[in-house]
């Protein structure tokens, strides 16, 4: 739509930086983008935007950012033609299976691949042609318990039960931050509003945290809670629901009695010293939830990446089951998008345990390995080692535990090809880098996110910029590789191609545009690309509305809430009640995000970076003074994985013993080449986590609730390399004990 037909236009599209999918509009003119501003008339985001999206356009003029392949040599960084960096990568990968077998080529995926259209549909089939049980991603890191519950609850993975926000008036929330996030697992952009509208129409929201978060800030009560204790907590909310005779499930819920018998050891005075929370003010929060006309329990990536992640989980469904608010306007519903990736059989089930790790025996999940056991397949000798690596728009480095020996592993690998744009922490190992255009220069369809928003919405969002000469979209780069590799298979005598893998590689001759169209027509009537270029804004498909138990993915349209899985780690956390400790005067780490921060990236993006540093380890001040430490101290935290190096700033933001460290740092490495990133100083937070500890059904990550000291800086300065740990490092927990977990959001 012109505005100035001399110069500049508007346009609209979607933000496709994180889970939020706000939409924005653009003013473009002859130079690119002028301005950013959130759309007013988007049906989700209603013109809400955060400073990340003005960012988008740092991106694309980025310095920094890589245009062309590149392959690493000897006297550097050298820029390669297409066909030839192709061919490279094909020809070596294939070497690779060949001499080794096909598990010595390892995969990692990071988070942006779900925000990109066309590595949805181009670079996941690529991915799955390589064939290797050593795949691993951003999902063992961050949501792993709410795939799996969500599996052995609703039948399907991606059956995710949506907080109906707009109508809810009880909303509990543990280990997550949506102020900063506008949710997660839970697409919920101008969160801000929303809690607003709520209090509005007399509802309350309660934040249960160790950290007063943003959320926390803005919420009716805040609860401080142990650091690793959310299981506890939850299972005497269900104690309390079961013990007042108040649950209330639907008639095709399972497995009551059984729960019951599960959760009779966890009365709120068993619990009250683990958790730090009163047994009164734990019987009224269940109660509460009860009374409420329409509540919702929300737990994100604080009750999932720790030690009891995937009980946690299972007890936050439990919840909402046993009050009534599952399948409840108001309370959890479940999403019916245009692209129906459940009834569309675009993504399946899932699967648990079909083959576990080769080294330390942790299970697959839905075709995927644990992430904190990718270092051990790189570094561990025998047969399946993993001799190459494809890395996926992800940077392990920062975002994964232990990243120090991961930095050390990738560097000992016979081949490594990254998709990304920059030479960050982790691409700076790799043999090849396949840059791709930006949000900007590439058409945008949320396939995933849709699938969990708060309303049901379809959008899509054209190029806003051309394609540069000379780039290619990840689509493209994704389609010439998979076509090299699966003519030089069909070489190898080993190979056997069927017709289902030449119907693959016709579909990736359909650009990701084409591919929608198709799956849009064939999920519901009138919509096509064709109609969602006419509605610019997005079209409002209605809000979320009961569904059940027609919706339900079992076998039988029931939910069975005895899973043995569950129950069995459940009959572990009480068989560890009575030996589990306080407080124990020790620190124990947690992690925080930034609302002008994306994960491990965009910390070069001039309007992200500017203002007061963010790096600062918060402690409170009556620790500071235990510990003979100032406001603003040079300082050493050390835990038994590592120690970094920062300085202390105090805040009762935080509770008593723990401290919080934000997740994402640590550029200053030697290659890295983020030309304002040495001005984001601040050390990785992975450095102090540890790969050997993980969640203790599905081996999702431990990423916070970490022990920790925190000593004066040895020299009194502030430097990116870590020390080794010291005698003095804190040992780990028992992994039943109250600190083996985290709980904060990152």
């Amino acid at each position: 739509m012109t505005t100035d037909a001399a110069a500049t236009r508007t346009a609209y599209g979607t933000c496709a930086l994180c889970e939020a999918m706000c939409g924005l509009e653009y003013t473009v003119g002859p130079a690119g983008v002028e301005s950013v501003r959130g759309d007013k008339k988007d049906p989700l985001s209603r013109g809400h935007l955060c400073p990340k999206a003005t960012a988008l356009v740092d991106i694309a003029n980025d310095p920094d950012r890589l245009r062309r392949p590149v392959r690493r040599t000897d006297d550097g960084w050298t820029e390669m033609e297409w066909d030839e960096a192709i061919d490279l990568v094909a020809r070596r990968l294939s070497e690779i299976r060949d001499t080794h077998g096909r598990n010595a080529v390892g995969v990692y995926a990071g988070n942006p691949n779900v925000h990109s259209l066309g590595a949805m549909t181009h670079g996941i089939p690529f991915l799955s042609m390589l064939r290797t049980r050593n795949r691993y991603s951003a999902t063992s890191l961050d949501q792993l318990p709410h795939q799996l519950t969500n599996m052995l609850l609703f039948g399907h993975q991606l059956r995710q039960p949506i907080t109906d926000i707009d109508h809810t008036q009880f909303f509990l929330v543990l280990g997550a931050n949506p102020m900063a996030s506008n949710g997660s697992m839970m697409t919920v952009p101008d969160f801000g509003r929303r809690v607003k509208d709520l209090r509005a129409r007399g509802g309350r929201m309660v934040v249960i945290d160790p950290r007063r978060t943003e959320t926390a800030a803005v919420a009716d009560e805040h609860l401080f809670v142990r650091p690793g204790s959310d299981a506890y907590l939850l299972l005497a909310l269900i104690h309390v629901i079961l013990a007042d005779g108040a649950e209330r499930p639907a008639l095709y819920v399972d497995g009551v009695a059984e729960v019951r018998a599960a959760v009779a050891a966890f009365t709120p005075e068993a619990v009250a010293d683990v958790t730090g929370i009163d047994a009164d003010t734990v019987r009224r929060l269940a109660r509460e939830l009860v009374a409420a006309d329409a509540a919702a329990v929300y737990g994100r990536m604080g009750v999932s990446t720790q030690r009891f992640g995937t009980v946690c989980q299972w007890a936050v469904h439990v919840l909402d089951i046993l009050t009534g608010n599952l399948d409840r306007v108001g309370g959890k519903l479940f999403t019916e998008p245009a692209v129906d990736l459940i009834r569309q059989k675009i993504t399946g089930r899932g699967h648990f345990g079909l083959w576990r790790s080769r080294v330390r025996d942790l299970p697959e999940f839905s075709g995927e390995l644990p992430t904190s056991t990718l270092v051990d397949e790189m570094t561990t000798p025998g047969e399946d080692r993993i001799r190459a690596m494809v890395v996926a728009s992800g940077n392990p480095v920062l975002s994964a535990p232990g990243g120090r020996r991961l930095d050390d592993a990738f560097a000992d690998l016979d081949f490594m090809v990254s998709f990304d744009i920059y030479v960050n922490e982790t691409s700076r190992h790799a043999d090849v880098i396949l840059p791709s255009t930006t949000a900007l220069e590439r058409d945008h369809y949320d396939l995933i996110f849709s699938s969990f928003a708060v309303r049901n919405v379809a959008k899509f969002s054209p190029a806003v910029l051309p394609k540069p000469d000379g780039m290619r979209h990840e689509w493209e780069i994704f389609r010439d590789l998979a076509l090299r590799y699966a003519a030089l298979r069909r070489r190898s005598p080993r190979e056997r191609f069927t017709r289902a893998s030449l119907v693959r590689e016709v579909r990736f001759r359909l650009s990701p545009t084409r591919t929608l169209d198709l799956l849009l027509r064939r999920g519901r009537r009138g919509l096509s690309i064709r109609s969602l270029r006419r509605t610019p804004h997005g079209v409002d498909l209605g809000p979320l509305r009961p569904r059940l138990p027609d919706a339900l993915s079992t076998p039988d349209r029931r939910i069975d809430l005895a899973q043995p899985l569950v129950l069995d780690d459940v009959a572990r956390i009480r068989a560890a009640l009575t030996g589990a400790p306080a407080a124990d005067g020790g620190l124990t780490l947690v992690g925080r995000r930034h609302l002008r921060s994306n994960n491990s990236w965009m910390h070069n993006a001039p309007r992200l970076v500017k203002g007061k540093p963010r790096h600062a380890v918060l402690m409170h001040p009556d620790d500071l003074a235990t510990h003979r430490l100032a406001d603003g101290d040079a300082v050493e935290v050390r835990s038994n994985a590592g120690a970094v190096r920062t300085v202390v700033a105090a805040s009762t933001d935080v509770m008593r013993g723990v401290v919080s460290m934000p997740h994402g740092f640590g550029h200053e490495r030697d290659g890295v080449r983020l030309s304002v990133a040495r001005t984001v100083v601040g050390p990785s937070v992975n450095d102090l986590t540890d790969p050997d500890r993980v969640e203790s059904v599905a081996g999702n990550a431990v990423l916070n609730g970490v022990p920790v000291t925190v000593v004066p800086a040895p020299d009194q300065g502030v430097g990116p390399e870590p020390s080794e740990p010291s005698n003095s490092a804190v040992s780990s927990s028992s992994p039943h004990g109250p600190t083996a977990a985290p709980r904060a959001d990152t």
